[in-house]
């Protein structure tokens, strides 16, 4: 590369870091107003217009009122129940574990190695298949020993 490019990439390069020191209130001046203030300025000139007109009051007043309704325990836990999904809920109703047998194995007693060391025998157990299979969604994993 030239001199002039490498000149030309190192100018780009700091025009577009110069636009990252550009502080979040020079962006957003929020001129010391706060959310509070902001809500209770907007409910006053909504309560100030709708004075004359009685049932626009309390239609106002019936709908913040269904906003600040308190929610009790019993309410988040049937809301979460109804609207979540978990993974763990998902896949075991769409993919359900097909049965994955163990078999039991005896190990006569032998020799090993170079040396010849003699083991002992003994059992062990391993899962029929190395690794767990799950049905298609629809299928159902049917009980040993039953068939269709």
């Amino acid at each position: 590369m030239s001199r002039t490019a490498i000149a030309t990439l190192a100018l780009i390069g700091l025009g577009l870091l110069s636009g990252c020191a550009t502080s979040k209130d020079e962006l957003m001046p929020t001129n010391g107003v706060t959310m509070q203030e902001l809500w209770e300025q907007g409910s006053s000139e909504q309560s100030g217009s709708a004075s004359t007109d009685s049932t626009g009051q309390q239609a106002i007043e019936a709908a913040r009122g269904s906003l600040r309704r308190p929610i009790t325990a019993g309410d988040m836990v049937d809301e979460r129940t109804r609207y979540t999904r978990e993974a763990a809920n998902e896949i075991h109703s769409q993919f359900s574990r097909l049965p994955n047998p163990d078999l039991v194995i005896y190990i006569y007693p032998h020799l090993a190695g170079d040396q010849s060391v003699p083991v002992p025998g003994y059992s062990t157990v391993f899962p029929l298949y190395q690794k767990p299979q799950y049905a298609m969604p629809g299928e159902g994993a049917r009980p040993p020993g039953r068939t269709r």
